[in-house]
């Protein structure tokens, strides 16, 4: 996660007292598949791996994701049904982009030895890392890691990068979305490559941090995905909710660097229970994640309703090692696996 201002979607939304029109798909996935959990590790009292494991199962949930290659989890999650995605340490993104051989011996070490008995839905460079002096290692480190792959006759586990939302120079309505022009070139070179191998990208994307920089602009309702009314109008298409305004808003921009088949998976959102005020409580933190869930099993989005928004809540557990205040309470758990507050994730 990234600075507050970073996280701004950068709009003040008109209202409009219309009722959005049902859509209604036959192609929904509703078994739970879409959803995912951020397992993030940066807590001296994180419960052991092996029963972490096992509080995903119990909450029917088959995918999560790792920030890093944290072997005790990768062992944990071997023929557990889980699939995970993994990330890559932000400094290891030049070695990886600059040494064929490092981004081999990384496969190696983090990828073949659990390739067998684990599903790994995706691996990513870095952490969003394309807003910083890492920009131009990205690219190159993708498609090293992706060869790499292919020398031990991986090169079916897809390799992508983590972005913020924040990275769209505009995004209201969601069709004027646009890369901002000091990452355009960069985007359009790894998003062809994505496309090309029919490969996500994965997007961290919180309404929560757009809100509390507006609050008197955003209606709540709006953000929290609660809203019946119609808050943006883009064309013909109609947003009751935040969040499906930022996914697609990224799939607009995605096209203007002629790569709208690639699939947007949001790897990163969720709300915070405390650090922050009246912004912060169990309540809004508890609406916002179940209506989250609710909402990408049961539909799609505004622009591609026939698909469901494949979603990493963060995250599993509060971590005490992350600086003080929201950061250190996004989590549905504490530490001893006590709900910090229920919701259904199926």
């Amino acid at each position: 996660m990234t600075s507050l201002p970073h996280r701004i979607m950068g709009s003040t939304f008109s209202l409009i007292n219309i009722f959005l029109l049902s859509i209604i798909s036959l192609n929904f996935q509703v078994d739970g598949s879409v959803i995912g959990l951020n397992y993030g590790l940066l807590g001296d009292n994180i419960p052991p791996p092996n029963q972490v494991i096992s509080l995903v199962k119990s909450r029917n949930v088959s995918r999560i994701r790792l920030f890093s290659p944290d072997h005790n989890v990768l062992n944990s999650l071997q023929n557990s049904g889980v699939e995970v995605i993994v990330g890559t340490f932000n400094n290891d993104t030049q070695g990886l982009a600059t040494d064929i051989n490092f981004a081999k011996n990384w496969v190696q070490t983090n990828i073949v030895p659990f390739s067998q008995m684990v599903t790994f839905r995706c691996i990513s460079v870095g952490n969003e890392v394309i807003a910083n002096d890492l920009a131009s290692f990205v690219f190159p480190a993708i498609k090293n890691l992706n060869a790499a792959l292919q020398s031990f006759n991986l090169g079916q586990i897809p390799v992508s990068t983590t972005i913020g939302i924040y990275l769209l120079a505009s995004s209201s309505p969601p069709s004027n979305a646009d890369f901002s022009s000091d990452v355009k070139p960069t985007m359009q070179e790894i998003t062809g490559f994505l496309a090309g191998n029919g490969f996500p990208l994965l997007v961290t994307a919180y309404p929560y941090f757009s809100y509390v920089y507006d609050p008197s602009g955003i209606p709540l309702s709006f953000v929290l995905l609660n809203s019946t009314d119609v808050v943006v109008r883009d064309g013909n298409l109609e947003y009751t909710n935040m969040f499906d305004a930022m996914v697609d808003a990224m799939y607009w921009a995605l096209e203007k660097v002629g790569a709208g088949s690639v699939e947007v998976v949001i790897c990163e959102s969720g709300w915070p229970s405390n650090g922050n005020g009246n912004f912060t409580t169990i309540g809004l933190a508890q609406t916002y994640n179940q209506n989250l869930v609710k909402h990408v099993l049961n539909s799609g989005t505004p622009k591609k309703p026939e698909k469901n928004v494949e979603t990493y809540v963060f995250a599993i557990f509060n971590e005490d090692l992350k600086p003080p205040g929201v950061e250190q309470n996004f989590g549905l758990f504490y530490p001893n696996m006590s709900e910090v507050y229920h919701i259904d994730l199926n």
